[in-house]
């Protein structure tokens, strides 16, 4: 029996002779339905990101792992946390399917390639502090499904998010997140829903477990890396609203401390650099707590 997102939707009997308008139309409900199905999952992601954070203040490490469309949205997540959160690019890990580079030939097949997965796994030294967070639209792919279970036989936390409500990956992770993305509008093109509705739930599980981790202040990226003019001038206009000075104290301070914008609030606040490293660093980075350090 094929998995719910290998449906033929006969909603859609037609689509090609259909008018542009109406093609468009259909997408893009089949997009709204996507983000709608994460809703039901708020609880079980809150779980699984309370259980990571954890893990990631232990010491240990995000791993991503997925093939296809759905590994390149994992990777996109893993990729960005690094310039949003300034969490350290050693501390994340992809393990995607015949690799970021593959030829597109090999980036289908390597799918089904189990044995890579668990050499990956291996490779890595993957281990219970560590935290694995697994994509699979239909929940059953190979290399997906392997790395979870040699991850499991680490001992290390696995996280399952998938579009199938019968995806085995559900009951492998310790956390199974089933996306009710529905049939796709093209049959089986999960690069269309289900990759939404994945996008989606990384974006929220990441953002919730790097607030777990003290890089946001309100809804201010105060771990972010101020790598250009525009980042730059956001790092100004953060410190700026966090401690209250204006523009020439705050771009003063993110300049002594490397653009570090919790070092910056902290030295503006009467701190010297190295005591706003030594405070931060005995509250793993979290700003708000080092605000009211006492010692």
């Amino acid at each position: 029996m094929a998995s719910s997102t290998e449906v033929f939707d006969m909603r859609f009997a037609g689509l090609d002779q259909w008018s542009d308008a109406d093609f468009l139309t259909a997408l893009w409900e089949g997009q709204m339905r996507a983000v709608a199905a994460v809703g039901p999952m708020i609880e079980p992601l809150a779980h699984a990101a309370a259980d990571i954070a954890d893990r990631l203040l232990d010491g240990g490490r995000l791993v991503y792992a997925g093939a296809g469309t759905s590994g390149t949205v994992a990777w996109q997540d893993a990729k960005e946390l690094g310039g949003t959160f300034g969490w350290p690019e050693d501390k994340t890990i992809v393990l995607l399917a015949g690799g970021v580079d593959s030829a597109p030939g090999v980036f289908n097949s390597a799918e089904d390639d189990r044995d890579a997965a668990q050499n990956e796994i291996s490779r890595h030294n993957i281990c219970p502090k560590d935290a694995v967070i697994a994509v699979a639209a239909s929940g059953s792919t190979p290399f997906t499904l392997s790395a979870v279970q040699a991850a499991n036989n680490a001992g290390a936390l696995t996280i399952g998010i998938c579009n199938n409500a019968d995806g085995a990956l559900l009951t492998h992770a310790h956390h199974g997140i089933f996306l009710d993305s529905a049939p796709e509008v093209v049959a089986g093109s999960t690069r269309m829903g289900a990759g939404t509705a994945q996008k989606a739930a990384l974006n929220m599980l990441s953002t919730l477990v790097m607030n777990k981790l003290g890089r946001l202040f309100d809804n201010l990226m105060v771990g972010m890396r101020a790598e250009n003019i525009k980042l730059q001038g956001r790092a100004v206009r953060i410190v700026c609203h966090i401690a209250g000075c204006d523009g020439d104290g705050a771009q003063a301070a993110l300049e002594q401390s490397g653009f570090d914008i919790r070092c910056a609030v902290l030295m503006v606040r009467g701190q010297t650099l190295r005591k706003a490293k030594e405070i931060l660093a005995s509250v793993n980075g979290n700003l708000r707590a080092a605000l009211e350090y006492k010692g």
